[in-house]
């Protein structure tokens, strides 16, 4: 079998290109992607995992008697939330509170009028029952009444006090002044959803 001038041609092309493939591969021009293997020990990244579990779990107690202290003086300070079912029930209970502070002065005093306000949001966990009360006393029955209501369980406090004297030979006084009570968030009626 006799080569002709093409096929040496061709077979000379072929021995050229075998060895610019291989010197080419042999100058780093591999294409294949390298492999990186981890340089950190499988054991050694167990144990730091490990570690920050247990600092993690070193914490949980403390935080548990951080939640325990709080949650004991949340029950303590809403032991003054007033306990009604409606709104009225909150008020009525704060006019008798001022009746029996009343009822315990020498004379005992009477309240004149009522006059009862909305229950109102206070903040957002809680209400504010308001009342009005109007009562004719002696100075001093007004200051142990005012001093009576601070000293109640409840949170109840006195605002908006207007005193005009009504009697200088008796040295007695008329006195108005709004009771509030706090009370649980849902004896405060919902906002209508109108828009102005």
């Amino acid at each position: 079998m006799k080569l002709q001038t093409r096929d040496i041609r061709a077979l000379a092309l072929l021995v050229v290109a075998l060895i610019l493939a291989l010197l080419y591969r042999s100058a780093g021009g591999d294409a294949a992607p390298k492999v990186v293997t981890a340089s950190v020990d499988p054991v050694t990244l167990a144990e730091k995992k490990l570690s920050k579990v247990r600092d993690a779990a070193a914490t949980v107690q403390s935080k548990e008697a951080v939640l325990k202290d709080v949650a004991a003086n949340l029950a303590t300070r809403e032991k003054g939330v007033m306990t009604a079912g409606t709104a009225a029930q909150a008020q009525a209970q704060l006019i008798q509170i001022v009746r029996r502070i009343g009822a315990a002065e020498m004379p005992p005093v009477e309240i004149r009028s009522t006059e009862i306000g909305p229950v109102r949001a206070l903040g957002a966990d809680y209400g504010e029952a308001v009342v009005s009360i109007s009562v004719e006393c002696r100075v001093d029955q007004l200051v142990n009444i005012l001093a009576g209501l601070q000293a109640e369980p409840q949170l109840i406090s006195a605002s908006d006090l207007r005193v005009v004297s009504t009697g200088a030979k008796e040295k007695t006084v008329g006195a108005r002044m709004t009771v509030s009570g706090v009370v649980p968030k849902k004896l405060v009626p919902a906002k209508s959803g109108g828009s102005r």
